[in-house]
């Protein structure tokens, strides 16, 4: 007997990505797109018209982002199951997708294949996570419970403060990556995030905002 066909809506704001994925489900065995949305407001309309299985879900979208449609979909539509499919896999995208109830969490590097089995574990019942995201998770798991410090400045998570003070020792993005054991994908993720919310443009600034704030000390100039 052959699996049911998955009805896909996909939800992405710009143009040339959203009818990129569809045209690339298009190809892909065992899923029908029956509709696509620029916003989170019209993904949510469009699961009322449609009634689809899965929302293949991007995150930061204007109107209505993807956390707040997710939230809106499962509350009010709780057959159809959202996977997300997102340039982002920090902790301040992925944490409050799935508690707004994502079955599913991939990053926009996917493969068909990978988008395929996510789309068929969650019409199994099960979630549909990339590695990186299981990694990830798993890493959250096991992680010590973090020691009680001063409240990081400009919004900045923890993780984010871990990399700040990484950069301004000088280390590249790969050395980065190895001393906190996650990708190089996610550094770029965390120094993204860290240089919008504190205003920075490069690695210089970001130095010496980390010694203005305390995050790091400047070297010694080795003066007696």
């Amino acid at each position: 007997m052959s699996e049911r066909i998955a009805r896909v809506v996909v939800a992405d704001d710009q143009a040339v990505v959203r009818e990129g994925i569809v045209m690339l489900l298009g190809l892909l065995p065992g899923i029908e797109v029956v509709g696509s949305a620029r916003d989170g407001e019209e993904a949510v309309r469009l699961v009322a018209e449609l009634a689809p299985d899965i929302v293949l879900m991007d995150l930061r979208m204007p109107r209505c982002d993807g956390v707040e449609a997710t939230r809106r979909i499962r509350a009010e539509h709780p057959a159809t199951q959202v996977v997300v499919l997102t340039t982002y896999a920090d902790d301040d995208s992925l944490f409050p997708a799935l508690r707004s109830g994502a079955r599913g969490y991939l990053t926009k590097d996917a493969d068909g294949d990978e988008i395929v089995r996510a789309v068929q574990d969650v019409m199994a019942g099960g979630a549909g996570l990339s590695p990186v995201v299981q990694q990830r998770l798993l890493e959250q798991v096991t992680a010590e419970p973090p020691a009680v410090g001063p409240r990081l400045p400009d919004g900045l998570t923890t993780r984010e403060g871990e990399v700040l003070t990484l950069i301004a020792e000088g280390l590249a993005n790969a050395e980065i990556a190895g001393r906190l054991g996650i990708s190089t994908a996610t550094v770029k993720t965390h120094i993204n995030n860290l240089f919008a919310k504190a205003g920075l443009h490069d690695r210089a600034q970001a130095v010496r905002y980390a010694y203005r704030e305390g995050l790091a000390q400047p070297p010694r100039t080795g003066i007696t």
